[in-house]
């Protein structure tokens, strides 16, 4: 594979532009062109389908008839809220020629549903753990890393097969075969409160603390995620969680495209690492 259909989101080019550089940094080292979508808008994913259903669908199929006007068969959307409005659109499309037809009256372009949405961990997976052994210059060694999944990444697992969304090891899977130890932790998949940070903060500093506790009160010296909400709260309230219960976390919490870069010989900057709230320093406890 040599380029991909490329869907940012909002995220990406907004607050977690970190991530957007740390993908793209990543991928063009693993020889992956990134085809962005011209002329995307949002998916829709935070309010859209709690003010009007037929929106929600209509934002995403947007999204999905610029990639197949653009020639993209498969689409790569990093952010897992994106992915999943997209994955979800795209099957109803795919089912119901009733719904293709209004949504392509809706949008003025022809869609049918065909293009595939991937997130960032199948994108590695398609990759494929040979390619990525081939290509690491520094092993992660000394990194002691809990995989976090969230409570969107594996789900709906009617749609979302790539990994068991109970217990998923995908990232395990990577990160491990380019020198990392994973830690068998109880939180993995649990919600971090996602964009209740906006709302009631105080939810999430609770929930980002437990993640934070368990992980390393099983051997973690990192957390590694795939989502810019998860990395919001994991990464940047460490502060306010440390005011509130009493306890300084230090963990750095990394992009699953951070690790696999740094593997490759990346530098922290390339990655956009640099730019994150807890980051390396003389208290740290991971070295990389």
């Amino acid at each position: 594979m040599t380029d991909i259909g490329y869907y940012p989101g909002c995220a990406l080019q907004g607050s977690s532009n970190d991530y957007e550089r740390s993908v793209r940094a990543t991928l063009q080292a693993l020889q992956v062109q990134l085809q962005e979508l011209d002329d995307w808008i949002c998916c829709g994913a935070s309010a859209a389908h709690t003010i009007n259903h037929k929106l929600s669908v209509a934002l995403p199929a947007r999204n999905l008839a610029l990639a197949e006007q653009q020639g993209c068969a498969q689409l790569l959307a990093p952010c897992p809220m994106c992915s999943m409005e997209l994955i979800k659109a795209g099957k109803a499309l795919a089912d119901s020629p009733a719904l293709r037809q209004e949504m392509s009256d809706i949008v003025e372009l022809p869609v049918t549903g065909r293009t595939q949405v991937l997130n960032l961990i199948q994108i590695f997976q398609q990759i494929g753990l040979p390619a990525l052994k081939a290509a690491v210059k520094q092993p992660l060694e000394g990194v002691s890393v809990a995989c976090y999944y969230g409570c969107l990444l594996t789900r709906p697992s009617a749609l979302l097969a790539f990994d068991d969304c109970e217990q998923p090891v995908s990232m395990e899977t990577i990160l491990t075969a380019l020198g990392a130890k994973t830690v068998a932790w109880n939180f993995k998949t649990e919600c971090c409160g996602a964009g209740m940070t906006m709302a009631n903060e105080e939810t999430v500093l609770n929930l980002s603390h437990k993640i934070l506790s368990n992980a390393a009160a099983h051997g973690a010296n990192c957390i590694v995620v795939a989502c810019p909400m998860c990395h919001v709260n994991l990464d940047m309230k460490q502060a306010a969680i440390e005011q509130r219960h009493g306890v300084r976390h230090d963990l750095e919490i990394f992009y699953l495209s951070d690790l696999i870069g740094l593997a490759l010989g990346l530098d922290r900057q390339t990655l956009g690492i640099d730019r994150h709230f807890v980051v390396k320093n003389g208290n740290s406890a991971c070295r990389l």
